[in-house]
């Protein structure tokens, strides 16, 4: 769903239903952080290591940021050999569309700020 209006007043973000994820990456400092992490997740299942060294973030960040993500069920985490790997969950999957809106909704907050 793309908006016409680039201006922040077209935006009602608090109409998207997935409160917990809008908290989750709006209301928190972390929210740009966490996008990072969760896209790369969506991209290709990863190991802490992995994300830390792909998005040239300290492991204790990506620790940290999974931990919260993982308390809130958008991403779990499956042992495969000696690594434990982070999936997108189904809870994640199911609100896909919202988090495509929020991360939209971001950015364009981010390049009005910018202006």
């Amino acid at each position: 769903m793309k908006r016409e209006d680039n201006s922040l007043n077209a935006w009602n973000i608090w109409s998207i239903k997935d409160k917990e994820l809008l908290n989750l990456i709006i209301c928190r400092a972390g929210g740009e952080t966490t996008i990072r992490i969760m896209d790369s997740i969506l991209k290709e299942p990863k190991n802490k290591n992995q994300l830390s060294k792909s998005l040239h973030l300290d492991y204790n960040t990506i620790v940290h940021h999974i931990n919260i993500i993982k308390n809130h069920n958008y991403v779990t985490e499956e042992r495969f050999e000696k690594s434990i790997y982070i999936y997108p969950s189904q809870k994640l999957f199911k609100s896909l569309e919202e988090y495509k809106l929020v991360k939209e909704y971001l950015k364009m907050k981010k390049h009005n700020k910018d202006e």
